[in-house]
Parts: structure tokens; sequence; C-alpha cells
């Protein structure tokens, strides 16, 4: 049973590198193949969205670094990430992956354009994102929120480190709660860090609900699909 048609997976860099090789082809590989085995069984429309963690984030620069051109830079790692995957994609069985950016690259990828995209899904054919906004100053996550609306989405899925929202780390505090359900102004008030305040308040504002869970679970995404939340945390208005 399919309880929605039509979803945006975020997906870490970090998935796709370790701590020796910032790029592991197998890792591409790796959920390439469990994204085509989950479309195949559930026929979901899927929009997938790269962030660059693996390679680099604008935050990491100096002080002496511009602010602008580090984020740059980061888009520019998501857009590796995004032709990484989409080549183990189209090696995998799904020739027709579409890569878009919002970075116009045309010798590498569509520009990102809603309408397209939207055809491109109709069509059955996985729709990776890659170059956040194309704009300095927003995150990854504020690039999913964005996408969800305009490409008509019914949810986010957030592929985290951790299998849902607590309210302090869990990896350094063993008491940490975890969160099953709560709202999007929740999360805003007390400044949960799973995602960012601005992609929270798009969010609520198009009534858009966000599923948390550890990537480890991406293979579980099914159940997700089938209204299955137990296993992470639900965000909803």
């Amino acid at each position: 049973m399919v309880i929605v048609k039509r979803v945006i997976l975020k997906i870490s860099g970090e998935l796709f590198g370790d701590n020796n090789n910032h790029i592991d082809f197998e890792k591409y590989d790796n959920v390439a193949k469990q994204l085509v085995e989950i479309q195949n069984k559930t026929e979901i429309e899927l929009v997938v969205v790269v962030g660059g963690g693996n390679i680099f984030r604008g935050r990491q620069a100096k002080s002496m670094v511009d602010s602008n051109e580090a984020d740059s830079m980061g888009m520019l790692a998501t857009i590796i990430n995004g032709i990484g995957l989409r080549e183990a994609l189209v090696r995998n069985g799904k020739p027709d992956t579409r890569l878009m950016t919002a970075v116009a690259i045309p010798g590498f990828a569509e520009p990102y354009i809603r309408n397209k995209g939207r055809h491109h899904l109709n069509n059955n054919r996985i729709v990776i994102i890659a170059g956040g906004l194309g704009m300095p100053g927003f995150s990854t996550d504020s690039a999913v929120a964005q996408y969800a609306g305009e490409l008509q989405c019914e949810m986010i899925f957030k592929a985290s480190t951790v299998d849902g929202i607590y309210d302090s780390d869990p990896k350094t505090n063993k008491n940490a709660k975890k969160y099953i359900k709560i709202t999007h102004k929740q999360a805003i008030d007390e400044r949960l860090k799973i995602m960012d305040a601005t992609a929270f308040t798009m969010c609520e504002r198009d009534n858009m609900p966000i599923f948390v869970f550890n990537i480890k679970d991406l293979y579980r995404l099914p159940e997700i699909i089938a209204g299955d939340y137990s296993f992470g945390t639900l965000i909803e208005k």
C-alpha cells in the first residue's frame, strides 16, 4: 500500500565518502542499487537532493575566506556527488535518470526548471538535484524545502546519521530524548538542529511533512512510503 506517491529524499554527501576517500564509487553504487530497487517495488516518483559534505562544506572555511565563495565551492561539491550518483543509477537500470542544477553547467546537467522537473517525474524518471538553490547563504536543507513545494512533492525524507530527532545530541548524550512526532513550530522554537530554521519555516508554510530517519535504514523506504513512521521522527504542522 502506497500512502505517498511523490517524495523528495535528502541524502548527506557524507554517505558517499569516508575518512580515507572523499569520494567512494562503491558507495554511489550501493545507494543507486537501493534506490532502483525501491522505485521498482513502489513505483514512487522520486526526487533526490544530494549534499556535498564528503568533499567540502562552505561553513568549514576559515574566517579569512569570503563566505560567498566558500558556499560556491560547497555547491560545486554537491554537483560532483550528483554526477556520481546519476552515473550509478544509469548503470544500474535507470537510464532516464536526470541531473538538474540551479547553477548553469549545461555540459554536465540540465538547468533546473520546475515544470521540466515535474515532467520528468510524471514520466517516472528519478530526478537528482544538485547545486543547492544556486545561491550562497542557503543550506541544502533550504533547497530541499523549496524544491519539495515547487515539484509538488507530498513529503520530505531526510536521511540522517541518527535515527530521528533528539532534544540533544545522542552521540554525546546517552540520555538524549528522542521525539517520535513533533510540529514544525516545535522544531523551530526548540532550535532542533536536524534542519535549519529557514527550512522548517518553509515546510510549515507549505504544510510539508518531514520524516527523519537513519541513512542505514534507506532500504526501509517502502515502509515509510506505506505509512510506517515507527523508526524515525515525523514532523507535521
